[in-house]
């Protein structure tokens, strides 16, 4: 079924249109979920409560692409429960991640926080213009869906010692860049 077909399920109030987000989207969903949180019951947790968000959303929202709505409601229900999880425990795959990042994003504690992190989606959205598609697609897989370095290596037929280099590069980029535009 068409997205636009599916949203307009949604604002009937037709329960159909949950379902035919499974079907659609079900798979995309567990595997963001699972690439942050690596624990079947959780992840299965956070896709479910995305459809329960998804229904609560919709009306009034209309998303222009259905998809990145409902990566983005399971990847942040998947981050709340990761750091819900490991509020003592301090290692994973996710930390690890997260910490490559830290160096790159500045943190924001002001009250102006939201105004930052638009203007800081914006800078960083204008950085991912100026890669080529192969490394935008390599850093939205690692930093956004969170799949493990290592699988990105295998897929680009690559080291991970190579891979890392890569992923370096493209921080160190990202870094400067900010640095420039902020």
């Amino acid at each position: 079924m068409e997205d636009r077909a599916i949203i307009d399920l949604y604002f009937k109030r037709d329960e159909s249109a949950v379902s035919e987000s499974i079907t659609k989207y079900g798979n995309y969903c567990h595997r963001i979920s699972m690439n942050i949180l690596y624990d079947e019951r959780d992840a299965e947790e956070c896709v479910n409560d995305t459809w329960l968000r998804s229904w609560n959303s919709m009306p009034p929202a209309r998303p222009t692409s259905l998809k990145a709505f409902f990566g983005k409601i399971v990847r942040n229900l998947s981050l709340s429960r990761y750091r819900m999880n490991h509020a003592i425990k301090r290692y994973s795959e996710m930390e690890v991640m997260l910490n490559e990042l830290s160096d790159c994003v500045p943190s924001c504690l002001s009250v102006e926080k939201k105004v930052e992190d638009d203007a800081l989606g914006q800078v960083i959205s204008a950085w991912l213009d100026s890669l080529d598609k192969p490394d935008r697609v390599l850093f939205v897989r690692r930093y956004y869906l969170g799949e493990p370095s290592k699988k990105l290596a295998e897929d680009c037929y690559e080291t991970p010692a190579e891979m890392a280099q890569k992923m370096l590069k493209l921080r160190r980029s990202l870094k400067s860049f900010i640095e420039r535009e902020w």
